[in-house]
């Protein structure tokens, strides 16, 4: 295994100083970048709510979100809450049903009364449930 040599600490002081300098002449520009939010919150009741608004089981949504089906049972039974990655994905399956089922290679959903409310996924219980696009 080799392992790279870092320069000397001079060098780095004057490239970091060439860099400010050639900036503040407006040679180099500096790309802003905004944070994104943190993935909203969702309760165990929220996300066994999604899962059936969905119509997957429990092994098919945990498969969907590449997590054990044991994982996706605690996140429901409320004794464990999901990774900020997770959450992020259940965001995007939440707000994009259809795009998240096409990249695992399920057949494409929409789903109904399912949005995100601030930081929270909210799952309405009275809207109509999921509907499959047949292709």
């Amino acid at each position: 295994m080799t392992t790279r040599q870092r320069k000397p600490l001079f060098e780095r002081i004057k490239q970091g100083l060439e860099e400010g300098i050639a900036h503040t002449t407006g040679e180099l520009t500096l790309k802003t970048v905004e944070i994104p939010n943190d993935p909203p919150e969702i309760d165990a009741k929220t996300l066994s709510a999604l899962r059936t608004r969905a119509g997957m089981s429990q092994a098919v949504f945990a498969r969907m979100l590449s997590v054990s089906t044991k994982t996706l049972q605690s996140w429901e039974q409320g004794l464990r809450d999901p990774s900020a990655a997770s959450r992020r994905l259940i965001q995007m399956f939440s707000e994009h049903p259809e795009l998240v089922c096409k990249s695992v290679g399920l057949p494409s959903i929409t789903l109904k009364g399912v949005k995100v409310k601030g930081k929270r996924i909210v799952v309405n219980r009275h809207q109509a449930k999921v509907k499959s696009k047949s292709k």
